[in-house]
């Protein structure tokens, strides 16, 4: 039995974490010829309460969202992935990318970076990739930097 991923999703955040799981999602999108889906997912909780008083936030929240997503996209390019596509998503990331952007792209594996941005949010209510993890229904693959 050959084991080959078609369809794998990269969750990114711009983090070191999520660039290092990047790296690992190009080398295994190559090894096996598969989509690279590129995704990240605006958490709508850090900005909203903020948009009260300003609304541009959301305006500016999104246009970076782009711009990583554009960033990220061009290095897959660049390293030899003949097949990318990009995801932005609005809500929680602990919840779209296991349950909306992995079924969405019929996805069988799934990669993200151990520790991401929000430090405090894996304090108080647990990691992404945990969360991933627990109710993907395809394989994850979480990724640690080198240097932990």
């Amino acid at each position: 039995m050959a084991f080959e991923y078609h369809n794998v999703v990269i969750a990114v955040d711009g983090s070191k974490a999520s660039d290092f799981a990047f790296q690992k999602a190009i080398s295994i999108a190559k090894r096996n010829n598969a989509k690279l889906i590129i995704s990240h997912v605006v958490d709508t909780r850090v900005y909203s309460t903020i948009e009260a008083y300003d609304r541009s936030v959301s305006e500016r929240v999104q246009n970076d969202a782009w711009e990583l997503l554009r960033t990220y996209q061009n290095r897959a390019e660049d390293e030899g992935v003949e097949n990318v596509v990009t995801d932005l998503e609005h809500g929680s990331p602990k919840v779209k990318i296991a349950k909306e952007v992995a079924p969405k792209h019929n996805a069988d594996l799934i990669i993200c970076g151990a520790t991401g941005m929000n430090t405090v949010e894996r304090f108080f209510i647990g990691s992404v990739s945990e969360h991933i993890t627990r109710y993907s229904k395809v394989d994850v693959l979480v990724v640690r930097p080198e240097d932990e």
